[in-house]
């Protein structure tokens, strides 16, 4: 007994002290937030003080010195958020995750991110330069001297910056430029959905295909040519495409193996813009009851957390040869400016215009060398040109290191080298897919362009900072104090060939010049509006007439929304920031209301049949987190689309291409015309009829019998997904932040889900990523929330504290007087 009660003394001591281990750790991974800290390379102490909103004020004698010190809090509050962005556009993941990142680190290294951000660097003016120089001085300091314990990631994955921190090569200027080139790789877009038609198209006709991707509301088709004739002449594709027994998916046993999977998942849907949209609307001071105007926005993004933004004020003085600056709101960790936020006199807000700024291109293998590909010619005779091969060498953890080739063509890289889906669809030894893409021209001027915006103070300077802005393309409302709003659709825009009869729809044969861009849309030209009417209001819809006459995209987001949104504009004789709240929060879908009708005439002997339709009668498409009949109607549209387009594409074909987009267009005009060459002999009322059996079926295993209890909230929760720690479930509960939610892709307040996620795809992972209403009549009154909070620290009590305020549509103020700090930090010299 004494030998029995010696080692439990010893265990229970060995538990004691691990756990004072623990919490010693944990308390060490927390930032320093008061008192002093050195930060080498300032060239005055900088104020770092942090407000009762949470908000960073960094207050600075020099520009230079307030974006080091944006650097140094980004790497201190979202260190792992940096040094993860970084391996991936740097396609470096699989030093640290092994060889199932492959793929992806194959992808960004063929499009060259880095190469490109470092040309786009040295184009810069000096002005710019210094700043994205002095940020990365600040993140490596940050690494390089820093008594802060790193956060778990860095422990569990391996990963150390601090030795090449030290170095001062850690982080550097290009890699602020790479981040904002994967913002415009994320949000502009459509290389997938014309892979998608080209995928669509080997056993549909074009009218079918048209049938499935619709044009955008009273518009003609973009594309004139009989796009499957075409494909099917040339032979480009596989002939046994989806005609091979599926293999079962690998076993994800491993850490590393499920993380490589979810961000495989990830990066697929890089070139798809469905979902990735948002809101902002202004009135003038004729529309407000302060008699100045007021302006919202609300950026869908995927949610993450930590989240996309970090709020932060940046203060400086002008000094000689260097202009200051004063501005407040949603910083981009990686960054060193505000993106969205407001000036003392002026406030913004974007949404994505989401024009046609990627065209895929067939590239015609010679077949007498596989180095060469078919180019123009003036003659008869077909001419060739070799392509351009660049090699990169990837550390892969486990293994030895990969060489990978990078083909380019006169167009772009050739994408279809570095992903194996594209290669499941067309025959690469005939053909490959280059991609054209704005973002990788040589110039780039978002940073001059945000570098001025971050300093203007009426419409008519941020009009004219936005001049050199390339990409993504952003729909801009903006307000200042004297009264004036306006709109402005601000990057550049290719111009097609008036022959081109494809015009971006689909991959085009790379060796026809009519299907090359002639140039750039002058910024005179794109959509602009001086709010004449009264207000503003954009998400995401087509933002010109019919009249305009520059061809932009077809791929227009349904107008649900903003309709919506000029609806509730004009309900409200004069709007004041609580109206503005409400409008934000609203779950109100046109889009079921205008597919419910078809659903009340379904018919089910299932044993739930006759409560669930009682359970939709009086429905009024309000997509509430509590509703019975928002989930009953979404589950049955999916599986509407599942029975009808699937059957028609097949199983396989349609899994490709279906989930990341809903095919919600086609649905509508199927269902109107009762087409029976998508529903088949019975109708599509029988198809509806059949879907709703099978959505009840699936309703009952994830909620039960009782219908009653079937809550739309509870299978729609938002999901701010970790990376890359959401994949491996223990570790999710923990690093992934999870609320309930409403809404659905047509809401304002949006709630986006893929349903191509097997474990949750009514999820809601892209809403609003942040919201904000700017009150120009007291700016110190504007409003502000995002989805996790400012820590990147999964055990600070600040990593998920706005989360509930979020999901609640409530919000915090955004001052730039605040009454007092919550905490203040100095660093020196």
């Amino acid at each position: 007994m004494r030998w029995i009660r010696r080692l439990l003394s010893a265990i229970g001591l060995l538990l004691v002290l691990s756990a004072a281990m623990g919490i010693w750790y944990v308390r060490q991974t927390l930032p320093q937030l008061d008192g002093q800290l050195r930060l080498a390379g300032l060239s005055a102490p900088v104020q770092v003080n942090r407000d009762s909103s949470d908000v960073t004020h960094i207050l600075a004698q020099r520009s230079t010195d307030a974006w080091m010190a944006l650097g140094y809090v980004h790497a201190q509050e979202r260190g792992w958020q940096l040094a993860f962005n970084r391996a991936v556009m740097r396609g470096r993941l699989s030093e640290f995750l092994g060889p199932a990142t492959l793929e992806t680190d194959k992808l960004l290294r063929t499009l060259g991110i880095r190469q490109v951000a470092q040309r786009q660097l040295a184009t810069l003016p000096s002005e710019a330069r210094q700043a994205m120089e002095a940020y990365s001085t600040g993140v490596n300091a940050f690494f390089a001297s820093s008594d802060q314990a790193r956060t778990p990631e860095f422990l569990v994955l391996g990963v150390d910056p601090g030795a090449s921190a030290r170095d001062g090569a850690w982080w550097d200027a290009a890699d602020s430029v790479g981040w904002s080139l994967m913002m415009a790789l994320d949000l502009g877009g459509n290389w997938g959905n014309e892979f998608a038609r080209l995928t669509a198209l080997q056993v549909l006709d074009t009218d079918a295909m048209w049938a499935l991707f619709p044009p955008y509301e009273g518009e003609p088709r973009a594309a004139t040519a009989d796009l499957a004739r075409l494909y099917r002449e040339l032979g480009v594709y596989r002939e046994d495409a989806f005609k091979t027994t599926a293999q079962a998916p690998p076993q994800l046993g491993g850490l590393r193996e499920r993380i490589a999977a979810g961000l495989q998942a990830w990066t697929e849907a890089f070139g798809h813009t469905e979902g990735k949209g948002s809101n902002n609307w202004v009135v003038s001071g004729a529309r407000t009851t302060s008699g100045l105007p007021l302006l919202a926005n609300d950026p869908h993004l995927g949610l993450s957390a930590p989240a996309i933004w970090y709020f932060a004020r940046l203060q400086a003085p002008d000094v000689a040869g260097l202009k200051g600056m004063d501005v407040i709101g949603a910083t981009l960790p990686g960054t060193p400016f505000v993106v969205l936020g407001r000036t003392a006199n002026l406030a913004w807000g974007f949404t994505n215009t989401g024009p046609d700024v990627q065209d895929l291109y067939l590239e015609q293998i010679n077949p007498a060398n596989g180095g060469e590909y078919r180019v123009p010619s003036t003659g008869t005779e077909s001419a060739w040109a070799p392509f351009k091969v660049r090699v990169e060498t990837i550390k892969v953890k486990g293994q030895g290191d990969v060489t990978h080739l990078v083909r380019s063509t006169r167009h772009g890289p050739v994408i279809s080298d570095a992903q194996a889906r594209y290669g499941e669809v067309i025959d690469t030894s005939r053909y490959v897919l280059a991609l054209r893409w704005t973002a990788l021209e040589a110039d780039d001027g978002n940073v001059l362009a945000t570098i001025e915006g971050n300093r203007a103070q009426s419409v008519d300077e941020l009009r004219l900072a936005l001049r050199d802005f390339r990409a993504p393309m952003q729909n801009v409302v903006m307000a200042d104090r004297q009264g004036r709003i306006a709109y402005k659709a601000a990057g550049q825009v290719p111009v097609r060939a008036a022959d081109n009869d494809i015009r971006g729809v689909a991959p085009s044969p790379g060796w026809e010049a009519r299907y090359d861009w002639t140039g750039w849309l002058p910024y005179e030209q794109t959509p602009e509006d001086d709010g004449a009417k009264g207000w503003i209001a954009t998400a995401n819809q087509r933002v010109h007439g019919p009249d305009y006459p520059h061809f932009l995209t077809q791929d227009w987001v349904p107008p649900y929304r903003q309709r919506r949104i000029e609806e509730m504009l004009q309900q409200t004789l004069r709007h004041d920031v609580a109206s503005f709240r409400a409008m934000q929060g609203d779950l109100y879908a046109a889009a079921t209301v205008r597919l419910l009708p078809f659903l009340l005439k379904a018919r089910s002997d299932h044993p739930q049949a006759a409560a669930a339709m009682q359970a939709l009668q009086g429905f009024d498409g309000v997509m509430a987190s509590d509703s019975v009949a928002a989930l009953i109607f979404s589950v049955w549209v999916d599986e509407f689309a599942r029975g009808v387009i699937g059957t028609r594409l097949g199983k396989a074909r349609f899994a490709t291409i279906y989930g990341k987009r809903n095919f919600r267009a086609a649905v509508e005009g199927i269902l109107a015309s009762d087409d029976p060459a998508w529903c088949g002999a019975s109708g599509c009322a029988a198809a509806s009829s059949v879907a709703f059996t099978r959505a009840l079926q699936r309703i009952v295993t994830m909620c039960g019998d009782d219908v009653a209890q079937w809550r739309w909230g509870d299978v729609h929760p938002a999901i701010s997904a970790h990376r890359p720690f959401a994949e491996v479930k223990p570790l999710a509960r923990l690093f992934n932040v999870t609320v309930p939610t409403g809404g659905d892709p047509f809401t304002v307040n949006v709630g986006q889900y893929h349903l191509d996620k097997v474990d949750a795809p009514f999820a809601n992972r892209h809403a609003a990523s942040l919201r904000a209403i700017y009150d120009l009549a007291d700016l110190d009154r504007s409003r502000f929330i995002y989805q996790t909070g400012q820590s990147g620290n999964v055990f600070s009590s600040r990593y998920r504290d706005m989360s509930e305020a979020w999901a609640a549509n409530e919000s915090r103020v955004l001052s730039l007087n605040p009454s007092g700090w919550a905490h203040q930090l100095e660093l020196t010299p």
